[in-house]
């Protein structure tokens, strides 16, 4: 099988590719030192197993796996870490797989095997079964068969249209399809809901104005949009920058 390994310390993947190598049968195509490295190696080299530390920068390794089981062929993923307390969670995200540090070349062995009897067409369905964590640092965009991860703090606003929802950045814009009450359940502590069709990152409203209209609408830093303020939000809206 064809096997990425993501560890941010260089002693753990070298042990890793050792005990690899003594097993046999497999071959290690690539290595990662953080979660978003290791979603961007599996889908350049399109592993068959991703062997995944939890605790890494950037991106951790239960973040990772969720973004990777979101593609169309995702690698069977083994998690491989100190912490024990972060079992349970690491099935959650349906693992293979749970190894403890210091790996022994036999539960190693045996995980791969395991690996290689688990289809890949199951773990995307078990994984759409499950409830989403809370909190995702990155979103996940879909472009042209790829995925390109959007750091959540950079993100100023979601706009639904339709079926899709439009990411804005400073600099760019996505279209994806999770729906704008998911996202707010899931970052609501970090985006003001303005409009039934608009949440906005507090950490960039700069303002509100008052249109000729009557109707209010938000001032944005970063960028020149202005976003419409729904008669039934305002109130909360005008609460909120009073702070």
């Amino acid at each position: 099988m064809r096997i990425v390994i993501a560890d941010d310390e260089k002693l753990a993947r070298a042990r890793l590719r050792e005990l690899i190598s003594k097993i046999g049968e497999h071959t290690v195509v690539g290595e990662a030192v953080n979660g978003s490295e290791a979603v961007e190696k599996s889908l350049e080299l399109k592993p068959t197993v991703l062997l995944l530390d939890i605790r890494m920068p950037v991106m951790d390794g239960l973040e990772a796996a969720m973004h990777v089981m979101s593609m169309e062929n995702p690698p069977a993923v083994i998690f491989t870490t100190a912490y024990d307390q972060h079992a349970l969670e690491a099935f959650e995200v349906n693992a293979v797989d749970y190894l403890l540090k210091p790996i022994r070349k036999d539960r190693l062995a045996a995980a791969l095997q395991k690996a290689r009897r688990t289809s890949m067409r199951q773990l995307r369905q078990l994984n759409q079964s499950q409830d989403e964590p809370a909190a995702r640092t990155h979103i996940s965009v879909h472009m042209r068969g790829q995925i390109s991860l959007i750091p959540a703090q950079d993100i100023i606003y979601f706009m639904a249209d339709s079926k899709y929802v439009t990411v804005r950045t400073s600099t760019e814009q996505h279209l994806i399809e999770d729906s704008l009450i998911s996202l707010e359940d899931e970052f609501g502590d970090h985006f003001l809901r303005i409009h039934r069709n608009a949440l906005v990152a507090v950490n960039y409203i700069r303002g509100i104005e008052k249109q000729p209209s009557g109707r209010w609408c938000v001032l944005l830093k970063s960028i020149d949009d202005k976003l419409d303020v729904s008669r039934r939000h305002t109130p909360a809206v005008r609460r909120w920058t009073r702070r």
